[in-house]
């Protein structure tokens, strides 16, 4: 009789600072967008997991937010903590890294935390699509390789390597039973992800202009006849960036609502209705959990 091959299933944290491409390989590896992207720093706030599963079995990806030393505000704390927590009870650390930027305080830091992680890590190079003259701190991370279990070099944005990536984590997992059904993607529900969406197009639109911390709450979702009608609120802790969210004429509100119902619409597949507002709520980030 033949031997029935035990399928492989575990959790595998993504770690890395902040802007290295964590949440787009999340995103290329489900093969959906799970995790918001933006230049801005520290732009995913939650432990968002992304779920693929094959003929080896499941993977269960975690995206963390991007590591800061520097504590700037009540929600940066927060955020450092959900990176520890992050580290507990997994079975594989993915440590991404850009070598587009210098090895500085807050990579040095990190890698003395994962030292003490008694887990395989495998270093993953990220933008290995750009040219070498583009890459100046390359090597330095490719010095690296020794505190690692294995090291691959990848592109997140044109799918380089992903494959092998892919191969690599299901060599470490641990045989067991999915953790999740074959049919589930993520562990995020529909109005946390519309929030998130909106939330990128805030980002993206105002650029500079505001500070990374500001949030988006769904207050409301109507299942109409003919459409989805949405109501959500952006808060932020200033009145005078509640003037530059809103924009001259209400442009700017208009720009970013206008861009997130398009999204919403290709991901729910039906006619969305977004009403959106700005408030001023400058004791947000202290309920932030």
């Amino acid at each position: 009789m033949e031997e029935i091959t035990q399928k492989k299933s575990g959790m595998v944290t993504i770690v890395g600072r902040s802007n290295v491409g964590k949440s787009t390989l999340l995103n290329a590896l489900v093969g959906t967008k799970l995790a918001i992207t933006s230049i801005k720093p520290q732009t995913t706030r939650h432990l968002i997991q992304g779920i693929i599963n094959d003929d080896r079995g499941q993977i269960v990806l975690i995206d963390t937010p991007g590591y800061f030393t520097e504590k700037r505000s009540p929600l940066t704390a927060k955020l450092t903590e959900k990176i520890h927590h992050a580290l507990k009870d997994i079975d594989l650390i993915l440590y991404m890294v850009d070598p587009t930027r210098s090895i500085g305080q807050e990579e040095r830091h990190l890698l003395s935390i994962l030292r003490n992680v008694e887990k395989n890590k495998i270093l993953v190079i990220n933008k290995i699509d750009l040219t070498e003259k583009n890459l100046p701190f390359l090597e330095d991370y490719r010095a690296l390789k020794e505190d690692f279990t294995e090291m691959i070099e990848i592109s997140a944005l044109k799918f380089k390597h992903l494959k092998p990536l892919k191969d690599l984590i299901f060599k470490y997992l641990p045989k067991g039973e999915p953790l999740y059904p074959p049919e589930q993607i993520s562990n995020t529900e529909p109005r946390f992800l519309i929030a998130e969406i909106i939330r990128e197009k805030l980002f993206n639109t105002m650029g500079d202009e505001v500070p990374y911390s500001a949030t988006v709450e769904v207050e409301d979702i109507e299942d109409g006849t003919n459409l989805l009608l949405i109501k959500a609120v952006i808060l932020t802790f200033d009145p005078r960036y509640k003037k530059m969210i809103i924009g001259r004429g209400a442009s700017k509100i208009k720009e970013m609502g206008a861009s997130a119902r398009k999204e919403l619409e290709i991901m729910m597949n039906r006619k969305v209705y977004l009403d959106l507002r700005v408030e001023v709520d400058k004791d947000w980030e202290r309920r932030f959990e």
